[in-house]
């Protein structure tokens, strides 16, 4: 064999793992929800599941299994972590909450459904992608709203690996609710209805919108009042605090929605847990600023990537943590 044919083979054989790499496998489940079925995608690497499984939970209104959200929200950020985590041998299951999307019939009003709701929902998940991957146990990988979900279920830890809380609150959403309300100085009108709403509902009283400005309505509509104060009760730190498993703590620092703050507070009141702040990565988990034209159009462009740092840094965490590979 020639000089040059050595090197047309070498080259070749340092292509085939990139050029020819197999395609991560993609299974479509579901579990019994009730009224109708519960379902979401499982997504892992080609040659089968043999590492550690993240069960991927949603953040807060409609949003779907992917990321996506009709208000606004094209970026598929949970399809993204998905496809990340299976390249690097982390099998992931994403699911649409209960009465929402394909899991629709599992609720007759999605707007009944709450954040313990979700929370036992995440708890059958991680029953069945255990079963499914052979796991010993599964992570939940909460976001925003989805985060206070895993909080939530981790109180009863059976089955739970450790929290995996991205853009997660570390106080009330009330408090959460009132800041950004107060950040955007299109509200002030808003502000003598608004705030004293979110009082009433904190303090487990219902509101009466007769009256309240039609931009409020979306918000505090009567028939999302339940939802809104079971959520309120809840206190992110004092769950942190409560919960013995590993945690990793992940923030961008230029989120409109949730701020560094509220990752400062989740570390206090959990100390074991690990904090990593992303720099310059926004809510969805993409590169970005905090100018909110700029957060918007952000939002919209489906073709952004996540941002670096965001995947490497979850399956490093859980790949490290002994007894869950």
């Amino acid at each position: 064999m020639t000089f040059r044919s050595l090197m047309l083979a070498a080259a070749l054989a340092a292509l085939a793992p990139t050029a020819f790499a197999a395609a991560p496998v993609e299974t479509f489940v579901e579990i019994p929800g009730g009224p109708g079925p519960l379902k979401g995608t499982m997504l892992g690497p080609a040659d089968g599941p043999h590492g550690p499984a993240v069960l991927i939970l949603a953040g807060s209104g409609p949003t779907d299994r992917d990321g996506l959200n009709p208000l606004g929200v094209k970026a598929p950020s949970y399809r993204q972590i998905a496809e990340g985590l299976a390249a690097q041998g982390v099998t992931s299951l994403r699911v649409d909450k209960r009465g929402l999307f394909a899991s629709g019939l599992a609720a007759a009003d999605a707007n009944a459904v709450t954040v313990v709701d979700l929370a036992a929902d995440a708890h059958n998940w991680a029953v069945r992608l255990k079963a499914d991957t052979g796991a010993p146990c599964v992570w939940l990988l909460g976001h925003s709203e989805g985060a206070l979900v895993a909080l939530i279920a981790a109180q009863n830890p059976r089955d739970i690996c450790g929290l995996i809380l991205v853009a997660a609150p570390g106080r009330r959403l009330s408090d959460v609710l009132r800041e950004q309300l107060k950040a955007n100085p299109a509200n002030a009108p808003l502000l003598p209805q608004a705030l004293p709403a979110i009082d009433a509902l904190e303090a487990g009283r219902t509101v009466d919108t007769t009256g309240m400005h039609p931009a409020l309505l979306g918000l505090f509509r009567p028939n999302i009042q339940p939802f809104l104060m079971v959520m309120f009760r809840q206190e992110p730190a004092k769950l942190a605090a409560a919960y013995r498993g590993p945690i990793l703590i992940l923030q961008g620092d230029a989120d409109i929605q949730v701020s560094v703050a509220d990752a400062n507070l989740l570390k206090t009141a959990q100390p074991a847990a690990t904090l990593v702040i992303l720099p310059g990565v926004n809510h969805t988990l993409r590169l970005g600023s905090r100018d909110r034209a700029e957060t918007q159009a952000n939002y919209a462009d489906p073709s952004l990537p996540l941002a670096p740092g965001v995947v490497d840094t979850i399956a490093a965490f859980v790949k490290r943590q002994p007894g869950t590979n």
